[in-house]
């Protein structure tokens, strides 16, 4: 039977995974005497010279080839003590994207462990339950999404005194404030939605969410410890440690990237979570590509593929699906010397990832005009917020965007 693990990481998506290894990274690099606690996020750090020969990462397994753990894939046992469990989602890019990510995980000494806890309505408790032991065991917890109802769950069975929080996009912005006010903890874009159905099943999972709620909670009579590893711009309360995530280790392994003369687009996801429409989605990508001149749209691999096929067909935009999260693509390049976005994470860890390269990141608002009847009433002021508080950008307002056409 495999030792548990000092250190168990749970992740579900690939910019999770990849936050953790920059965690990891930066707990390795610390002073003896500790990495300064922060109160806030900095200025953009001073360029780290990238490392020649950096590995692609684009050679990894194919989507639906079984990960090996480290006793198969011959690599240290949980190095450092971190062993790192993957929670995938169902979709095939998502599932793409973190094979490749855990062959990079797997490339820096780490266990990785593949759990299916989806697909089925069995496969979460045969998950629970073949996590139960090391999860128990485990002195610290490192979490990528504290919205997961599954995170959530887990949850219940620790007895850590640590615990971890690093950037699952936006949401951590989200969860600082959430947890600070003491509320139930619910997806900015969920908040006001459901109808009755919903609002019976978060009374049904409410004593779960209370339990998550009060252990991401730091208490000193019991010694629980809760740190906040982030890109983004938050405030901690309490005792909880805040530590910057300023991309250190996709700095050291990858790039500098070689840039092209033209701009980049970045897709979003906000089309499928409801939150902006279809149609003023495709004219605000028109506008943007005219304006600045785009030849390229990177994709988010929650985009649909005939989403993108209209896209393409309207824009003349050449449509890239990245193998790896933008951060990582972006740094190994080529890109494109401005970068313009639509709120989003990356408006906030791409400054980070491409520091010092000369490479330019915009962001544009979105108009409320864009908004679906149905998006939650926290939809605008938390975009809003997203676009206000991101540091060494360039921003585009949304009415400065002419209509297409």
């Amino acid at each position: 039977m495999t030792p548990s693990a000092t250190t168990l990481a749970f992740v579900e998506s690939p910019v999770q995974l990849l936050n953790v290894l920059e965690w990891a990274y930066a707990y390795r690099t610390r002073q003896p005497a500790g990495a300064p606690l922060l109160d806030g996020v900095p200025s953009q750090p001073a360029r780290t010279a990238g490392r020649p020969g950096s590995r692609s990462g684009g050679a990894a397994d194919a989507p639906d080839a079984p990960v090996p753990d480290a006793a198969d894939a011959g690599t240290p046992r949980a190095a450092g003590g971190l062993r790192i469990v993957v929670l995938p989602p169902t979709d095939p890019m998502s599932r793409g994207q973190l094979r490749r990510m855990a062959a990079l995980a797997r490339d820096e000494g780490y266990e990785v462990r593949w759990q299916e806890a989806r697909g089925s309505r069995l496969a979460p408790f045969k998950a629970l339950a073949a996590l139960a032991r090391d999860v128990r065991a485990a002195a610290r917890i490192v979490v990528g999404d504290p919205f997961s109802r599954y995170v959530q769950l887990l949850l219940t069975l620790v007895r850590a005194g640590e615990l971890v929080v690093v950037d699952d996009g936006t949401a951590t912005m989200e969860f600082a404030a959430q947890t600070a006010r003491g509320e139930r903890l619910v997806r900015w874009h969920r908040i006001g939605r459901g109808g009755a159905a919903g609002r019976l099943r978060e009374l049904a999972y409410a004593p779960v969410s209370s339990a998550a709620r009060r252990r991401f909670t730091p208490a000193a009579c019991t010694g629980r410890r809760v740190e906040v590893f982030t890109s983004m711009p938050v405030t901690v309360h309490g005792t909880m440690t805040l530590r910057v995530n300023d991309f250190a280790w996709t700095r050291a392994r990858f790039g500098p990237p070689r840039l092209t003369r033209g701009t980049d687009l970045v897709g979003t996801s906000l089309v499928e979570t409801g939150v902006v429409d279809a149609a003023g989605y495709l004219d605000a990508v028109r506008a943007l590509t005219v304006r600045h001149g785009a030849t390229r749209y990177f994709a988010h691999r929650r985009e649909s593929a005939e989403k993108l096929r209209v896209l393409s067909e309207a824009t003349g935009l050449e449509i890239v699906r990245p193998d790896l999260p933008l951060e990582l693509t972006a740094r190994r390049g080529p890109i494109g010397r401005t970068v313009v976005s639509f709120p989003s994470t990356v408006v906030h860890t791409l400054p980070y990832a491409l520091s010092g390269t000369g490479v330019t990141v915009a962001v544009c608002d979105v108009d409320p005009a864009w908004l679906t009847g149905t998006a939650s009433p926290r939809a605008q002021s938390f975009l809003a917020g997203v676009t206000e508080t991101a540091r060494d950008v360039r921003r585009i307002h949304a009415r400065t965007v002419p209509a297409a056409g």
